[in-house]
């Protein structure tokens, strides 16, 4: 399979807006922050350790629409400091910069997690972002194995510069399975992402529960470790390696 590009038909109308489920309290999904999180319908990618696969097609069950999620954030305010927009693949989605818009509107912060599928689209809306979640699944040349499409690594490689260059406070994230990401790559990776300053870097290691890929859980059934010598290592290229479980 290859890179698949965003709809061009797809209305902007936030009201369209298709929701796939909602957290609606979280801590974890913009660290520091206490927010909503709202998983938005559609991903173009198959990564076999996806723990969301049933927001991968495009159109799936409607969770809560987007009028009464927007009726609900009301009640919300004061509670809540953040709404961040996940998936899927939230930027698969053209009414994703109004949507944010309105919700910022409410007076709240906007996060944004995002595999940058869709630069053109990420280029879009990043203005109206106030922190990013990037995740960057390998080191360039091993995207395909990852995601499953052939051309993913360049559109992530464009939404990773986009992100660094933006000024918009980020995180890097990366699910570590030793098939996938063995520690050669996760060297490269780092190279890639030290030559554009970042800093921050959260590595996830792979979790067997709640995978469908029974090839991924058999090479991994008890999950990914990380040692102390390959996270110094890490930490020589980009000094802001953190993981988490």
């Amino acid at each position: 399979m290859r890179a698949e590009r965003a709809p061009a038909n797809e209305v902007r109308d936030p009201a369209g807006l298709r929701i796939g489920g909602v957290t609606p309290f979280s801590t974890t999904d913009w660290p520091g922050r206490l927010a909503a999180v709202l998983f938005l319908q559609g991903c173009p990618w198959r990564c076999g350790y996806c723990h969301n696969p049933h927001l991968q097609p495009a159109i799936g069950p409607v969770a809560r629409d987007y009028p009464s999620t927007l009726a609900w954030l009301e009640g919300r305010r004061g509670l809540l400091d953040a709404v961040v927009f996940s998936g899927g693949e939230p930027t698969a989605q053209a009414a994703l910069g109004s949507a944010m818009r309105e919700v910022a509107g409410r007076g709240f912060a906007i996060g944004l997690h995002t595999g940058g599928a869709y630069p053109r689209r990420l280029d879009e809306v990043i203005d109206d972002v106030d922190w990013i979640g990037l995740d960057v699944k390998a080191p360039a040349s091993g995207y395909a194995a990852v995601t499953g499409i052939a051309g993913s690594g360049a559109a992530a490689g464009a939404s990773l510069r986009l992100v660094a260059a933006s000024g918009v406070d980020y995180e890097v994230r990366t699910t570590v399975h030793p098939d996938l990401v063995p520690d050669d790559a996760l060297l490269r990776l780092a190279d890639e992402l030290a030559s554009l300053g970042v800093r921050r870097w959260v590595l996830q290691p792979f979790r067997p529960t709640g995978c469908a890929d029974e090839a991924l859980v058999a090479a991994s059934p008890c999950g990914a470790s990380l040692g102390e010598p390959l996270l110094a290592r890490l930490r020589e290229r980009v000094p802001g390696v953190a993981v988490r479980a």
